[in-house]
């Protein structure tokens, strides 16, 4: 069988499999604990169910236009507006299935072959496959001084006369840290100046913590939509725990707006209206869900952190938003796969090596799911890699004898 060098070249979902990998395991009866998945564990929005259900019941469920239903788009220009302070219209929108498929569009549209995108480490797993579906370079850049915040100086050494775009992803998924409002501003003069398009996943921006607001690009632009070079990227599936719907949105000039819609029409063709109702029904309804769920998902970062106080050699930045965390592991071992594979065998904790996030010897963990998830997952992992640990532990009806340390 012959298959495309680019498509053996595009590595497989690591979120994706290790979630199969657990789904497997929990049908066998295994009391598999997953500190891996990028999901809350809400309900969707009452508002959202009945708007589906209501679109759902009339029996009339055909094409949509491809760029998003006219009443969804007048629902993201109200969020827009309201959380951007930016005024779009209707051309300035669309609608695709999940923030992956708008990332996936925006690429497709900007990059010609050997074009480089410039992705800042620690960063999404999917970014730089993307980027090379669409035959770019992704160029990674890791901050020098150790910390999960880029710097403008290691950006500047990056940028080469092939940088088409940079990505900006704040709240940052998998290190849970925001980038300081200066950085924002630099980035932003620094991509208008050198007419570079910065793409930003916005998919987090209101699950943070402590009272913090990341500061949205647009305010460090005075350029309007048609002439910037800012592409926002957002969508349902996090804020309001409505990832299965899959329901995004991109924010951009016209022409690439018209670009992307020929893009999407020659792919998905469109989103299923269905979809669509239930994300226009959360975006319209009650807001205090996503205000519960901040609060919930903030709970649940104090736990994480409370409990991995009690972890010998572990280094842990607080975060600041989203529902991860990324510790340092290195005192346990270099080589993140190989300590995500102890884990799930020896204590059947499901997480995610950091090595797919570009930072070797880290892990990600998820605390999207309950606190007796995240303290018994967290118990689990310290009996398993720490000596100074107790050696049995119990993990569900079984008593496991730890004997490799």
């Amino acid at each position: 069988m012959s298959i495309s060098q680019l498509a053996r070249s595009i590595a497989e979902s690591p979120t994706l499999r290790l979630n199969e990998e657990a789904r497997i395991l929990r049908e066998k009866g295994e009391p598999v604990i997953h500190l891996g998945i990028g999901e809350p564990k809400n309900k969707a929005p009452i508002t959202a169910i009945l708007s589906s259900a209501a679109k759902l019941s009339t029996g009339d469920i055909k094409y949509t236009p491809t760029d998003g239903t006219p009443s969804l788009k007048k629902a993201i220009i109200k969020y827009t507006e309201e959380n951007y302070g930016k005024l779009v219209a209707p051309e300035n929108v669309i609608v695709s299935d999940g923030a992956k498929q708008s990332l996936f569009n925006i690429l497709f549209t900007l990059c010609n072959p050997q074009d480089e995108v410039i992705i800042l480490a620690p960063y999404w797993v999917s970014y730089p496959e993307i980027v090379k579906m669409v035959y770019g370079i992704p160029v990674i850049v890791t901050p020098e001084d150790g910390s999960f915040h880029p710097r403008m100086e290691d950006i500047q050494r990056a940028v080469s006369s092939y940088t088409k775009a940079i990505i900006v992803n704040s709240p940052n998924n998998p290190s849970g840290i925001i980038y300081s409002e200066e950085f924002i501003r630099q980035i932003v003069e620094f991509c208008e100046q050198k007419g570079i398009y910065l793409i930003l996943d916005d998919i987090y921006h209101k699950l943070v913590f402590d009272g913090k607001i990341p500061v949205p690009a647009y305010k460090f632009t005075n350029k309007d939509v048609e002439s910037t070079k800012l592409i926002v990227v957002n969508g349902v599936a996090k804020l309001y725990g409505m990832t299965g719907f899959r329901v995004g949105w991109v924010i951009a000039s016209r022409k690439l707006v018209e670009i992307m819609t020929n893009v999407q029409a020659q792919t998905t063709t469109c989103v299923s209206p269905v979809m669509q109702a239930a994300a226009e029904g959360a975006l319209t309804g009650v807001q205090s869900i996503v205000e519960s769920l901040r609060l919930t998902i903030q709970n649940n970062r104090d736990v994480v952190m409370q409990e991995m106080k009690t972890f010998n050699s572990i280094r842990i930045t607080k975060p600041e938003g989203t529902f991860y965390c990324f510790p340092d592991f290195r005192a346990y071992s270099n080589n993140s796969v190989e300590l995500s594979n102890i884990l799930l065998k020896k204590a059947l904790v499901v997480t995610v090596p950091g090595k797919e996030f570009g930072m070797e010897g880290f892990l990600r963990l998820s605390y999207s799911g309950s606190v007796k998830d995240v303290t018994e997952g967290i118990a689990r992992m310290k009996w398993a890699l720490d000596p100074t640990s107790p050696n049995e532990i119990y993990i569900g009806d079984r008593k496991m004898l730890r004997d490799w340390l």
